[in-house]
């Protein structure tokens, strides 16, 4: 979907930063928990996860007002052994719990090799990747996984709103390559960029979404008509299944009917549940040896023939990786309808407008 480079402003990922956590602090959250979730957020946008960053601000904000978030909690540890911890979130925004989370895994894989820490009681925490790639810094792998807050998928053959897009990122690190990012929901489209394209008055592409009859839909501002298409059809629904019970059943989260959609439901907490892995390249051989071995596969990739019409392969996160570089240098790129938006909620905060 081509945008009017006329209705886009571009903030600098400072200027977004300080715009979140201003919003989060006015809303009673504590201003160490809003700077951290405000820099997530912000390092979605700068990603190119523009359904994740900024744009979910009002949502956050609406569920804190109306009660539905806990701003004092005791993100903790359930159980735990040497390769694995269940956290409790408390009820907390996702994206302290997930931090909490990658933090606790790259720990305990120094030690044990492979970590898996799962998750519940906590919420929407934004794009897969934001933690997949926490554990690159400490030369490790990482895989991460989420229940989505909202079930926009029946199971295959149904219509009956059960799963949703319950996504997945794995991040390997190269040496002198970018590292290779899979960031990807299992339904075609993610049901962020569903949102923004009502905000913005577009259209979605056929594919994304049938009607109940089974007939393309396009128009976002009907998604309540229709469900998401899951990717590879039952393959798909397959995924968004195995992924739910990894994430949700495993952790006791939320999981099928029990899921909140957070869209509409801002004071039930949404039990949402995650999980992360961090494996220890060290503890399969040299981690120098095997960034270099990535690097390899990276140019292999880039230097294979391309079919007419495509001018280049790219790799997995390889074009968020070009959206970061011209955001850092260029700024991130803020729709006008979601400035009228975001500028709005300032109004209500007393809080200085994004400007």
């Amino acid at each position: 979907m081509a945008e009017n480079v006329a209705c886009i402003k571009r903030f600098s990922a400072k200027v977004i930063t300080k715009f979140i956590c201003q919003a989060m602090v006015a809303t009673g959250m504590p201003r160490a928990d809003a700077r951290i979730v405000a820099e997530l957020m912000t390092e979605a946008d700068v990603n190119g996860s523009d359904g994740h960053g900024i744009f979910r601000l009002p949502g956050y904000i609406r569920r804190i007002k109306e009660g539905g978030l806990n701003l004092q909690p005791n993100i903790k540890i359930d159980k735990e052994r040497s390769g694995m911890a269940l956290v409790d979130g408390d009820n907390a925004q996702g994206h302290l719990v997930m931090r909490f989370c990658a933090e606790v895994a790259i720990k305990k894989a120094r030690d044990s090799g492979v970590a898996w820490v799962g998750a519940h009681a906590s919420n929407h925490a934004g794009p897969a990747s934001l933690y997949a790639k926490m554990p690159i810094a400490e030369n490790m792998i990482g895989l991460y996984v989420a229940i989505g807050n909202a079930n926009h998928l029946p199971p295959w053959g149904g219509i009956e709103m059960l799963l949703s897009t319950n996504p997945i990122a794995i991040a390997v690190p190269g040496m002198d390559s970018p590292p290779i990012v899979l960031d990807m929901a299992t339904t075609v489209a993610a049901y962020g960029k569903v949102k923004t394209a009502a905000q913005r008055g577009e259209k979605m592409p056929q594919g994304w979404m049938i009607d109940k009859q089974g007939e393309p839909l396009t128009d976002p501002n009907k998604s309540g008509d229709g469900f998401l298409m899951p990717i590879g059809g039952p393959k798909g629904y397959g995924l968004a299944l195995m992924f739910g019970l990894l994430a949700g059943t495993l952790n006791g989260a939320a999981f099928g009917k029990n899921i909140i959609d957070f869209n509409a439901d801002f004071k039930t907490p949404t039990n949402t549940g995650q999980f992360i892995i961090a494996i220890n390249i060290a503890a399969f051989g040299d981690v120098n040896s095997f960034k270099k071995n990535v690097d390899v596969i990276y140019r292999t990739m880039k230097a294979s023939a391309t079919l007419p019409g495509y001018d280049e392969v790219f790799l997995p996160g390889e074009q968020s990786y070009r959206k970061r570089q011209d955001r850092e240098a260029n700024g991130v790129p803020v729709h006008n309808s979601l400035l009228v938006s975001l500028n709005n909620l300032a109004d209500s905060l007393g809080i200085p407008k994004l400007e």
